[in-house]
Formats: structure tokens, sequence, C-alpha cells
């Protein structure tokens, strides 16, 4: 079954029905989806493990749909409602069949695999003159049409970076696994850097920051970081150069680039306005345009969320992120009382879990991914690997102290008698 799911993770991911269009009219993601349901209806192992996220999502699932059901644009929105549920219906599969430390290790490891051949195609495609022009730069984009977008992919690639510390740590591979860690990690940087994301490369600076810091050589990973950070920028093309001098300087780059800025604070405070206007509900999933008619979308999660789902989205995505914390509080606690495990791939995820939902919540600052993939994927990991740290503790046994030898066992005399010294 998780084979089946890692499949379906590569068609989700990297879309090919949409980079070959023939693909598409054949409904492949369907007839996908609807085989892996066929065969999850007969697999024998199938099981709800306990956890309040569920409870915390099946809370936003009813909030998305009382506010979809309550917005004037309906219609408009149905897009989104309909893709968002279709990665629910993936989480419950992913956690009613993944169970065991070998299938989260497999779909941690195949999650990774997959988003290697999406930034292997996408960049040979970008080589090949394949780039969308905006801002005034050629920036690469995702071979897909749904995330291909210059700051949707950057953004995928930032928040895939975190499993590959958790594998890295648990030394999975071996040798060359983790000379292809550094593969990834290189070409991913590359890639961020290609797309002209500002918030892409801040993204993963924090990244780059937390990782460095977790090491016991980080004043040397520090200055070898800030000897090498000016070499990728002027090896980039001035074009690239004069838009990421905007994060400090706005003034050197085109007036859009600034607007482009100000529109991430905009989206905020139109997203509190939506708010004050339908307090319970806001205007709905998805209608962000036709209510402010605007031609962007919020880019910013947290107008995102009030503007779009009121108090009923709020209340439920504050229960997950309570969730996400408390099962990453329960990982540590175990963790601690099992320093030997410390390393091994059921205590590295949840703590890149725990980094990746910290880096959608920090780039939420600049971008709107509420309904993005990630919460729920991610959330999958963390149920299952704290379900598996539970059931390793409570068959942990101690290894029995080894017996003393025979000859040099200590023993005590009976009462009453007296040990004499050899005569002679």
């Amino acid at each position: 079954m998780r084979w089946l799911l890692i499949g379906y993770m590569f068609l989700f991911v990297h879309r090919p029905f949409e980079v070959w269009p023939w693909l598409g009219d054949l409904r492949v993601e369907r007839v996908y989806m609807l085989f892996t349901l066929a065969v999850w209806a007969v697999y024998p192992g199938k099981r709800w493990l306990p956890n309040a996220q569920h409870g915390a999502y099946a809370a936003f699932a009813l909030a998305v749909l009382m506010c979809w059901a309550m917005s004037p644009w309906a219609d408009k929105g149905q897009p989104v409602v309909e893709d968002w549920f279709k990665i629910v219906v993936f989480y419950v599969l992913l956690v009613t069949t993944v169970h065991d430390e070998k299938g989260l290790r497999d779909v941690a490891v195949g999650f990774l695999a997959v988003m290697a051949l999406y930034l292997l195609h996408s960049f040979r495609e970008y080589t090949n003159g394949r780039h969308t022009f905006r801002m005034g730069i050629a920036r690469m984009i995702g071979v897909d049409d749904t995330l291909g977008d210059p700051n949707s992919f950057g953004a995928s690639i930032v928040f895939a970076l975190p499993i590959v510390i958790a594998v890295w740590r648990a030394g999975l591979g071996g040798r060359y696994g983790r000379l292809a860690l550094l593969g990834y990690v290189g070409l991913s940087g590359l890639c961020i850097l290609l797309t002209g994301s500002r918030s892409s490369l801040l993204g993963l600076l924090v990244w780059c920051a937390v990782v460095v810091w977790g090491t016991r050589y980080r004043k040397t990973a520090f200055v070898g970081f800030a000897c090498l950070a000016p070499v990728a920028f002027v090896a980039l093309p001035e074009s690239l150069q004069t838009r990421f001098e905007t994060i400090v300087n706005p003034e050197v780059g085109p007036e859009n680039a600034r607007q482009s800025g100000d529109g991430r604070l905009e989206g905020l405070t139109r997203g509190f306005q939506l708010w004050a206007a339908s307090p319970v509900s806001g205007v709905g999933p998805g209608a962000w345009r036709p209510a402010t008619r605007s031609k962007i979308e919020s880019h910013n999660l947290y107008g995102q969320l009030v503007g779009e789902l009121g108090t009923l989205g709020l209340l439920s995505f504050g229960a997950v992120l309570v969730c996400f914390w408390v099962n990453l509080r329960a990982v540590k606690r175990l963790r601690d009382g099992y320093p030997e495990w410390r390393n091994d791939l059921l205590f590295t995820l949840p703590s890149a879990v725990g980094l990746a939902v910290f880096l959608l919540l920090f780039m939420g600052n600049f971008g709107h991914n509420l309904f993005r993939f990630t919460w729920l994927w991610y959330g999958g990991f963390l149920v299952i690997a704290r379900h598996c740290c539970e059931v390793r503790a409570a068959n942990w046994e101690p290894e029995p102290e080894p017996e003393a030898d025979a000859e040099t066992e200590e023993w005590e005399l009976p009462p009453g008698w007296v040990l004499h010294p050899p005569h002679g």
C-alpha cells in the first residue's frame, strides 16, 4: 500500500498529466486514486491511529465546508475546496495504512525521491529555455501548472528541505546516501535562486541558519557560509542580483517589484477587513479575488485565513497548530528518555516536521499557503512517527546484566565460620 501512496505523491507533485496533455485526457490522477481507494478498501491492515490531530483536521475540514456553503462566491471557490479535500483523502489513506517504522521510512524517502525528480525535470526544462518573464527578469518555473509558479515552486523546495536533515541524521543510505542528499540540497539552492523568489530565498536562509545552529561546528559553518554566499550572489545574472537586492533596498528594483512587496502587507490588512465584514465565516475559501476585486491572491497566510474562513477557520486552524505542538512535545519527551535512539528516523523526522511548520508560518507572511498539501502530509508523518515511537518504547526491554564469572564471583562465609590462612 505504501508504494501506491508514493506513486500518488509523484502524480500530485510532478503532475505529468499537466506536462503531457494527452495524459490529462486519460484522467490518470483520478483513475490512479480510484484504484488506490479500491486497494485500501480491501487492505487488511488499515486502522486509525489514536491522535487528536485527526480531530483538529476534521474541525478545519468542517470549517472549510461551512464557510464555502455560506459564501456568496461558492462557485468560484469550488475548485479550491475540491482540490483540498483530495489532500484530505490522501491523509486518511496515509495514517490508516502506514503504522510501522519501515513504512514511515519508505514514505519519507519516497517523498524526497519524488521531489528530486521534480526538480531535475524542472531544471532540465529551464536549461532548454522554459521559463516565465516576470518582474523584469527571466524566472525558473516548475514543469507543472498547479504549483509551477516561481513563488509556489520555490516554496515547495523550501518546505521539503527539513526532511533532508531528518534522513541525513538517520544515516539512511550510508555514504552514498549522504552524497545524494548533498546533491539534492545543492540542486534545491540553485533552483530557488533561479526562480527569483525573494520569499523562497528568505526561507532557504532561515533553514540554513537553523541547520547550522544545530551543529557542533556552528562557528566554522557560519564563517564558511559568510564566505560562500557573496560568491554565489556574484555568480548570478545581474537581473537576479538586482531582484534579490530589493529585499534590503527596494529602490534598486523596478516599481512593480516594490509593489509586489507592499502587496504582502496589503493582503494582511485586506484580510482583516474581510473578517470584520463577515466575522463568522469570511468570504469563503478561494473567494479572495472576487471578494476583493483583486487580480492577485492575498499572498499572506494570515490575511487569507481570517479573510476567507473567518473565526471558524481561525479557531480550527489554531487547533491544528496546537496538535502539532502537542505531538512534537510528546516525541521530544520520548527522545529525552531514550537518548540512544536520538538519531533514528522516528525521532529526526518529527523534528524536521516541526521545522517545516515553522517555515510554513514564517513564509506565510509572504504567501497564501493555507491550503497547501504540506500541512496534511507532514501532519500524517508526525502522527505515524509518534505512534511508532510509543510502540517502540512500550516494547523496549533493558538488556540483562552479564552474569558474574563463577571463578571470580564473590561469596560470603556462613555465620560463625572463620577462614584461617594456610600453615607454612
